[in-house]
């Protein structure tokens, strides 16, 4: 029996996990190691490095680093570990593509709020998009361009020759000023942005200057600095492009460091939102909760069990002695029932609905 143990216990034991300390460590180190194979393969076993770019690519490793530390103490919370478990297991819905595309690409939840607003997201969002596209590539050398005598580039993709373009075409123009094309869209919704929280009272109440202002002030430093660039090399001659090259750089660099820890952090999580849908979505389809009060029903039979489960965990019981869970209720009666414990009142058996309980925005 004891050497039955023994064994088990062995061979418990020889799991990749037990290499790493933590689960941080684990998908940093092979995070690391698939850019390096990818580089290796892109850059045709590293002979087309570009060290002008280097300092990019030290930026977007820390960038990793944070990101990922950041994501696994998020996703470890008992709430976020459901939702990514679920929504794994309801990845290949009929409707992920539809809400992949209305939540990822074309801001549905934000037009709701306004026209204004979802152009500035739409040209901030598809703006820094364009950049990591056409950023991220070259600073591994996955993507870079050779050209002989004939007046033709050739694209080359993980060290295979893609396609000839011209290099007065349309393609090599494309190519010249996509991020010049993405600076310019960035620079326009942050300036939108910065217009809307600066006259609306209501955003300006709500704003701090280090979590909601420098954000929309890096991106802004960003963009500026990369169209300088190609101001100066097109009408200056190269003037002082040098030092300009290095503050966009920095710029870079400090902006990538600090994004996994302040408010841009939403953008690599946002895909996040396609799993919330999904959870929503496929447990309403099986079965509602009916509110205990009103009898409504406002979530699905699953969420509501999973937010009594999370509240165990968290050792915060909600057990009314009216015989029901206050996760039980829908929100207004929620707010009802609240009241009703402060005043001695029983406001939630009053039958009257909120007046905004239904708004949008």
């Amino acid at each position: 029996m004891q050497s039955t143990t023994v064994a088990t216990t062995k061979k418990a034991g020889r799991t990749v996990n037990d290499a790493f300390a933590s689960h941080f460590a684990k998908s940093m180190f092979l995070t690391i190691v698939g850019l390096i194979i990818l580089t290796f393969i892109g850059t045709r076993m590293f002979t087309h490095i570009d060290l002008n770019l280097y300092g990019y690519m030290v930026g977007t490793l820390v960038f990793i680093g944070g990101f990922f530390y950041r994501f696994i103490a998020w996703g470890e919370r008992p709430p976020t570990k459901i939702i990514i478990k679920k929504g794994l297991k309801l990845l290949f819905r009929k409707s992920t593509p539809k809400t992949a595309v209305s939540h990822l690409a074309i801001f549905d939840f934000i037009r709701n709020r306004g026209v204004y607003r979802w152009v500035q997201h739409i040209l901030i969002g598809w703006g820094c998009v364009l950049a990591c596209m056409v950023t991220f590539p070259l600073v591994f050398s996955w993507m870079y361009f050779t050209m002989e005598d004939n007046g033709y580039y050739t694209i080359v993709l993980f060290g295979m020759n893609l396609m000839n373009v011209k290099a007065d075409g349309f393609i090599a123009w494309m190519s010249y000023n996509a991020l010049n094309i993405a600076a310019i869209m960035v620079t326009a919704g942050v300036c939108m942005a910065l217009y809307r929280r600066l006259k609306n009272m209501q955003a300006r109440a709500e704003q701090k200057f280090m979590y909601d202002f420098l954000p929309l002030y890096l991106l802004l430093f960003i963009s500026v600095t990369g169209l300088l660039l190609t101001f100066q090399n097109v009408v200056l001659h190269g003037w002082m492009q040098p030092q300009m090259s290095l503050i966009h750089q920095f710029s870079v660099i400090v902006t990538l460091i600090y994004l996994p820890f302040g408010k841009l952090a939403h953008i690599p999580f946002r895909p996040m939102s396609v799993f919330a849908r999904n959870y929503r979505e496929h447990y309403a389809e099986q079965e509602m909760k009916k509110c205990k009060v009103c009898g409504d029903h406002f979530v699905s039979v699953e969420q509501s069990k999973d937010v009594i489960n999370v509240l165990g965990v968290n050792e915060m019981e909600f057990n009314m002695e009216d015989g029901f869970n206050l996760a039980e209720l829908c929100l207004p009666c929620r707010r009802k029932y609240r009241i009703a414990r402060f005043s001695g009142f029983p406001t939630h058996q009053v039958k009257v609905k909120e007046a905004n309980q239904n708004a949008k925005g």
